[in-house]
């Protein structure tokens, strides 16, 4: 849970810029790519990252305009990248503007349960990890090139000339 409104920015600003990063390395024709039929396509998960920022914010009164519910996954990567960079931007704006730290004890009611605002903020921004992080995955079985978020990945080892860790 996060206590003050600062310390989300600083996570969210790092956690999004590395999401910015990783969808970066998609390409167009990736998007469709599926390995399981009860596995989400690289596109559906992308724009599932994408939209939980409205999703989850506009439950608790931050209304985010960049993305709609409705919004059909762009074809294009860019796209995805340049919306999910406005919603991302809008909401922590708005959040900046309407929150407090003492609102981060309010106690709202999100999917049935009862959550306080800073609880909120957190499982959003852990959300968008844990759904990067599959990303990743289906980037590796797409023989996409992934890029290291807290570390070097195995193209990333050779670029510095050091043996990858096993």
């Amino acid at each position: 849970m996060f206590y003050k409104i600062s310390d989300f920015e600083i996570n969210w600003k790092i956690e999004s810029d590395l999401t910015i990063k990783t969808f970066s390395n998609l390409t167009d024709e990736s998007l469709d790519f599926k390995i399981h039929p009860k596995i989400r396509s690289i596109g559906v998960l992308v724009w599932h990252i994408v939209k939980a920022i409205p999703e989850m914010m506009n439950n608790v009164g931050i209304n985010i305009d960049a993305v709609k519910e409705d919004d059909p996954i762009p074809k294009s990567v860019k796209n995805i990248c340049d919306i999910y960079k406005s919603a991302s931007d809008e909401m922590l704006e708005k959040i900046l503007a309407a929150w407090k730290d003492e609102n981060l004890f309010d106690v709202i009611t999100l999917y049935g349960e009862k959550w306080e605002r800073g609880f909120v903020l957190q499982v959003l921004l852990f959300h968008q990890i844990h759904h990067r992080a599959q990303l990743t995955v289906l980037m590796r079985q797409a023989d996409l090139i992934v890029q290291g978020t807290y570390g070097p990945t195995l193209e990333e080892w050779a670029e510095i000339e050091m043996p990858p860790q096993e």
